[in-house]
């Protein structure tokens, strides 16, 4: 069973050195429907959600709470803003980022989703829209820096740990 109900307020998220910590995924899928082998012949597509007040799209993210690991923090976002649940895989990376007003910094940990389930109902359904698209869409309309950065990230992951030929057991996920 899944709760259908988003977390809200800071009281209980983390912070280090007056930073709010932050984790968002990129939940992605490989159009032709293998979900776990990334070549030519998939194309690989990445879910983005509006901000709440829809002017904006990024990938999941939020507050990292006091009660969970950084790895449940992660699916818990993408659960209550895109509706998805999934593998999470190995950290992309921890960027320093402003706020949206621009006078605090948060530090943001971003995180690969391997989505394995896309829900009809989500917490936060009536207030977001979620978009699955190309990484070059994808690129186009997140207008966040560091979400471009962790994507290539994630692209060249999966581009490096795609099988190649004549390679027997190639782990299809990049776990170093």
């Amino acid at each position: 069973m899944v709760c259908l109900v988003s977390r809200t307020g800071r009281h209980l998220q983390k912070y280090s050195q007056g930073r709010r910590l932050v984790v968002g995924c990129i939940p992605y899928r490989y159009k032709n429907g293998n979900d776990d082998i990334y070549d030519d012949d998939y194309e690989l597509e990445v879910l983005v959600v509006s901000s709440q007040k829809g002017q904006r799209m990024m990938f999941p993210k939020g507050g990292w709470e006091l009660d969970e690991s950084v790895e449940e923090a992660a699916s818990r976002e993408s659960l209550e803003e895109a509706g998805v649940l999934g593998h999470v895989q190995h950290e992309l990376g921890t960027w320093s980022y402003k706020s949206k007003s621009g006078d605090i910094y948060h530090e943001g940990y971003m995180f690969p989703l391997l989505v394995t389930e896309q829900l009809e109902l989500w917490p936060e359904k009536n207030s977001r829209q979620r978009v699955w698209m190309t990484v070059e869409e994808a690129k186009e309309v997140c207008d966040a820096l560091w979400m471009k950065e962790a994507l290539d990230r994630l692209v060249d992951r999966l581009s490096s740990s795609a099988p190649k030929q004549n390679e027997e057991d190639v782990s299809p996920y990049f776990l170093s």
